[in-house]
């Protein structure tokens, strides 16, 4: 496993245990089991077959509306001080069709940070760029990890509240009811993934 990795994993736990003078949050038990878990399987000798092919360490994904100038900021400042080259976009989105330079930046990346938020399946992007991202984990052998920034696992596993709102929506939208099949199942998978909780008050 490439030392990088190894520093984006430890920097995004430390994140949790931080203490800035207004908050001091303690890391869960389970987030060491996650941390070795990660470290695990990142260890094994068909990793090594692509090392060399990332353009970057990590893509964050992220509904700009809810995480820009919070979250998403806090962990892109961090990431970039300690020297690990992260993709974030910053473009204004229009459309429903994600860009290919957004494609191509996801299937280059080392690792993928999916912060699903309140209004994160609104957005026919995010749905996207996530279906992206768990193909390059299948096939690229990336790694993928969630944060559940503001609401419980559950909801983004069975699209409960916001999530069943938004997909209800798209149902609406469009007439292709694989599209919207495969955004639910993409969603399932990603929050089947080991990740980490984040209330709204502690960025």
């Amino acid at each position: 496993m490439g030392e990088k990795v190894r520093r984006v994993i430890i920097l995004f736990l430390d994140m949790f245990t931080f203490n800035n003078g207004r908050h001091s949050i303690s890391r869960p038990s389970p987030f060491t089991n996650i941390r070795d878990g990660f470290f695990h399987g990142l260890s094994g000798g068909s990793s090594s077959s692509f090392i060399g092919q990332w353009t970057y360490d990590v893509f964050l994904s992220f509904r700009g509306t809810d995480t820009r100038n919070n979250f998403t900021s806090h962990l892109y400042n961090a990431l970039h001080k300690k020297g690990i080259n992260t993709f974030i976009d910053n473009e204004l989105r229009k459309g429903d069709e994600i860009s290919p330079m957004l494609l191509k930046a996801i299937e280059e990346s080392r690792i993928s940070i999916v912060i699903l938020s309140t209004n994160f399946a609104s957005s026919t992007w995010c749905l996207d760029e996530l279906k992206k991202i768990l193909k390059c984990k299948e096939e690229k052998e990336q790694m993928v990890l969630p944060v559940f920034y503001d609401v419980d696992p559950s909801e983004v596993r069975h699209q409960k509240n916001n999530y069943e709102k938004a997909l209800t929506a798209l149902e609406e939208r469009f007439k292709d009811d694989s599209k919207v099949k495969g955004w639910k199942a993409a969603l399932k998978e990603v929050a089947n993934l080991s990740g980490w909780p984040v209330g709204k008050g502690y960025f």
